[in-house]
This record gives C-alpha cells, structure tokens and sequence, in this order.
C-alpha cells in the first residue's frame, strides 16, 4: 500500500465523496446521496466504525462497508454469529496498491471483534443495494473476495417483464374463476388486512418481506398495490409491487402458503399485480433477487420475466480463538 495513503472510519462530511466515488465504481449501480443517507447512514444498523474509508490525503479513494444487526429483523434476534460486507469499491487509478486488502481486513476486524463466526457478501437486509457480486460487471471483484477468503454459497438472479402490451392471460382468468368457486377469494389489501398479513410475510417467509410491506404503508404506497389470496378467512397468498424504496415498477415480495402451492394461486396473484401495474401505465416489473430454479423463478419464467443480472452470495468463515 502507499505509504502515503491512510484509513479510517466514516466521518460526518464523507458521504459527498463516497457517492461520487461509488458512482464511477459501481458503474452499474450508481446512486444519488439521497439513496445512500436511506440506505446506509439512516440504517438502524449502521455503525460509523464499520464503514471503512482509505484517503490519499483528503481525498477518499476506497470503501469497504461491515454492518452487524443492531436491531431485529423480527422478535429479538440479532443474528450475533453473522456480520455482512453489503458493498466496496477502490478508485480504478488507486487499484492494486493493496488498499481494498487492507480496508477488507480492517473491515473482518472490525466483525471478529463483535463476535461474528461468518462474513457475508451480500445478501443483508434490510437495505442492500444488490444481493451479491455481479461477476459479469464487476470481473475484479470475484478474485478479490475469494483471496479475501470468501466462497461462493448460492446465485440469485434479477428479472424484468416488459409490460407493453400486457394482457391478462384467458386461462388465467379462467383460473381465477374455478378457484372463486372452491372458495378462494382474491382482493387487494385493507387497513384490517395489515397486522396479519406482516405477521404472515414474517412466520411463513423473511423478516425482511414484512419489514418491507409495514415501510412501504408508512412511507405512503396505496394499499391498492398489495394483493391477497384467502382460503375462505385464511390468507394463503400476497404480492405487491412498489414497497422497496417507493419504486413503483419493482414487484415483491411475492409468496404463497407452501400447503397451498400447486393450485395457481400465485400465478393469479402475479397476473393481478401485472395488470394493475400496466393499468396505472407502468411500462415494466422487476425484482432484484430470486433463485432461479425455485418455484417462483419457475413462475416467473413461464409468464416470461428474463434473467438480467445473476449475483453470487458470498460467505467467509472465521477462525475461532
């Protein structure tokens, strides 16, 4: 490393820097300060202490960013075996000097010292930007994190759906109306609907899937954007689109009751979210994170979402004493 250079923590001032760095790294994740005050800094879990920063004298030229839970996903747990690396980034005239090395190894400190066993890359919740490594857009990250002791667990993938010239499916209108007649009942969302379905996004799916749908409401989506399927008085099924970040166009969470699936419930749910969106003249949908040969990539795929971005979580085990 430069001799010249030093680290540190995050200092109140830094985020000017950091953005505009981030946007010529992360070419193909820019974001505005805006994005990363909510994200990062407004984080019930951000640490100062975590976010570490390299500088040619007063001018920041790398980042790595650790992040342990500080406040529960759901009930009360923290989670205190795990710790995340949600981004990181080296000014491309900065690179291989040893500086992204030494930030990551301050950064793995900065866990091992709270007790963290296992480091991942990326998939933290609730305010990831992407939810792994894009290896396709980011060639140098793949090695580095795997000299950094990191492997690969899993490879989630992005889809998009052009909605121009969506048209309900007929057989999946036809569907909808048999299972009306066995019961099934499928609406949009009402104030009365909010503490049991949070509570079902939470028990039957991710902590993280409530999170999103109770933010969403606070920040101002319309209930008419989220959608239920019920089996008589039980809710089997929801999805909505719009409750990440206020963007309208991205849809999820999505799911189904496991006992329930194989009956088309979630194709109804996908379909009457699509249409609702292109009556409101969204012109697409997208989602940044699901497997890819799981039953709703499966979905997705048939109605015909397209892989756009495939990611690799990624995960580092450390050494006890």
């Amino acid at each position: 490393m430069t001799q010249n250079l030093q680290t540190r923590s995050y200092v109140p001032g830094d985020e000017r820097q950091l953005v505009d760095l981030w946007n010529r790294c992360l070419v193909q994740d820019p974001l505005t300060p805006v994005r990363f005050r909510n994200l990062v800094l407004l984080d019930a879990n951000f640490d100062p202490e975590g976010l570490r920063i390299a500088l040619d004298g007063e001018r920041i030229v790398g980042c790595v960013y650790a992040v342990r839970r500080l406040l529960p996903m759901a009930g009360t747990d923290l989670e205190p075996d795990n710790g995340w690396i949600p981004f990181f980034f080296v000014d491309s005239s900065y690179r291989r000097r040893g500086i992204g090395t030494r930030l990551m190894d301050e950064a793995v400190a900065f866990l091992a010292a709270q007790n963290r066993k296992k480091i991942f890359f990326a998939s933290y919740a609730p305010n990831y930007i992407v939810p792994g490594l894009d290896e396709g857009a980011y060639p140098e990250g793949m090695p580095f994190l795997e000299r950094a002791g990191f492997t690969r667990l899993y490879s989630p993938v992005a889809m998009d759906y052009s909605l121009v010239g969506y048209r309900m499916p007929e057989d999946v209108q036809e569907l909808k109306k048999l299972r009306e007649q066995e019961g099934y009942r499928f609406r949009q969302a009402e104030d009365g609907d909010l503490p049991g379905l949070i509570r079902f996004a939470n028990e039957t799916f991710n902590p993280d899937w409530g999170r999103a749908i109770r933010e969403g409401v606070l920040q101002g989506i319309p209930l008419s954007r989220i959608f239920l399927a019920f089996d008589g008085g039980t809710l089997v099924g929801f999805c909505l689109h719009g409750g990440y970040e206020m963007v309208p166009e991205r849809f999820g969470p999505f799911g189904v009751d496991p006992g329930q699936q194989g009956k088309g419930l979630g194709k109804i749910l996908l379909h009457d979210c699509l249409h609702a969106m292109r009556a409101q003249g969204l012109h697409g949908a997208w989602f940044l994170w699901t497997g890819e040969t799981t039953p709703a990539g499966y979905l997705y795929k048939k109605t015909g979402f397209a892989v756009t971005r495939t990611f690799r979580v990624m995960a580092k085990t450390l050494k006890g004493d």
